[in-house]
């Protein structure tokens, strides 16, 4: 009778189990650590798992086949090792940042060390099987050098405006036309200064019109700790006091930036002369919105995610997000924003009057959630000289593109009435 180790028992079966114990255990401990974790943890997590799987592979090749694999215990030592350290010490996001140049050069000089030796060592189609997986070892190595140097030239990028000093960190602000009163645009979860681009243009041909980059956004400095409503009013209020642009504005904010202005304009009403809200991300969204919760729930897991997707270039793929927004600190100031939000929201619904400032709302048609439109039916009573403006075949995103000039002829609209002192229609 063969024996358990018998030269000719393949081991096939238990690559091929160790392979699946490992992911599993690596997407499992990913969905637990990603809604709260941080980047360290989640990474570290998904590294224990993929750890196990080359012991297993090690330990099930030598016990239950012919072809032992104990070699395999330096990759599931050097990836279980780091990923415990991860996870433990949960280093800074400026540490990940600097490992960054180093972990691609030390995990393909991991994949070329196993190579010959697979070859030497392994025979059949288990050869083939852990040669695929120590590629991909290799094509994340490759991956992760390529989004470090990416993200360091996209770091050192240019703009158009200014990098304002608010007290210990820079916000980039960018204006352009002239006169009164300023238009100053708020972006939308996860959204920067460039998502005004079709916008601007009409509205500086009339006015002064600014945007510009949250926190760890585009080209602002990251805050230092997590920020709620009121932080991202209090430094939109300092952005522009220091910059020298005169008030009262007029507020435009889409999608989350709704919410947003809401909590500015209660905390500086003497700032605000008029507001326009693109189809604002209603304050009451867990409760008005029937499937906001199972939605918020994966935006939390998906940017939870994001940060560690981006260190081996898998977030654009995956999120289908544009080269110059799939670094990790955009990753991470996304995830940040998206954790806030129902913070932020909550002190939103506490604001629900601006008195008699010019408010129009502009609302898309089409592709919304379930009580989408009735949640932006009851935005229009948070002002008494207000009007409400729906395009039935507008989607959420197309008022930034597609239909952007109607949400520009809302926005001179309110700059009219503000100018004129006469009601908004």
């Amino acid at each position: 009778m063969r024996s358990a180790t018998s030269p000719g028992r393949s081991p096939v079966p238990a690559i091929l189990l160790s392979i699946l114990v490992g992911g599993v255990l690596a997407f499992a401990l990913a969905y637990v650590m990603a809604p709260d974790g941080s980047e360290p943890l989640v990474t570290g997590s998904v590294l224990l798992g993929f750890g196990l799987g080359w012991a297993l592979i090690a330990w099930l090749t030598t016990r239950f086949s012919g072809q032992s694999q104990q070699w395999l215990y330096v990759p599931a030592a050097s990836l279980g090792g780091v990923g415990a350290l991860l996870a433990v010490l949960q280093p800074a996001p400026s540490f990940m940042d600097l490992l960054g140049w180093v972990w691609p050069v030390a995990l393909a000089v991991l994949a070329i060390w196993m190579f010959p030796r697979l070859r030497r060592e392994l025979r059949g189609f288990g050869r083939w099987l852990v040669g695929a997986l120590t590629a991909v070892l290799l094509l994340m190595a490759v991956a992760g050098a390529a989004m470090t140097v990416a993200a360091a030239w996209a770091s050192q990028r240019a703009g158009q405006g200014q990098v304002v000093d608010i007290g210990g960190r820079r916000l980039y602000l960018e204006c352009t036309g002239s006169g009164s009163p300023a238009v100053i645009l708020q972006a939308g979860a996860g959204g920067d200064s460039t998502a005004w681009q079709r916008i601007e243009p009409t509205i500086a041909a009339k006015t002064t019109v600014c945007a510009y980059d949250r926190a760890g956004r585009g080209r602002s400095d990251e805050a230092p700790a997590l920020q709620d409503g009121n932080a991202i009013a209090r430094d939109l209020h300092d952005l522009l006091t220091k910059a020298g642009i005169p008030g009262p504005y007029v507020l435009v904010g889409h999608s989350s930036g709704g919410p947003y202005l809401r909590v500015y304009a209660a905390t500086y009403p003497a700032d605000v002369a008029g507001m326009v809200l693109l189809d604002p991300q209603p304050a009451t969204a867990f409760t008005a919105l029937p499937d906001y919760p199972s939605i918020y729930h994966y935006l939390k897991l998906s940017g939870g995610l994001a940060p560690s997707l981006a260190r081996i270039g898998l977030l654009g793929p995956i999120f289908g997000v544009g080269p110059t927004e799939a670094t990790a600190a955009l990753a991470r100031s996304y995830r940040d924003e998206i954790r806030m939000l129902p913070t932020a929201l909550d002190q939103a619904t506490r604001v629900t009057s601006i008195g008699d400032v010019p408010l129009i709302i502009v609302s898309a048609g089409s592709g919304s959630q379930r009580g989408w439109a009735e949640a932006q039916d009851a935005q229009i009573g948070l002002s008494t000289n207000s009007a409400h403006r729906t395009l039935p075949n507008a989607t959420h995103d197309s008022l930034l593109d597609a239909d952007s000039a109607q949400s520009a002829q809302a926005i001179l609209d309110v700059v009219a009435a503000v100018r004129d002192g006469a009601p908004v229609r």
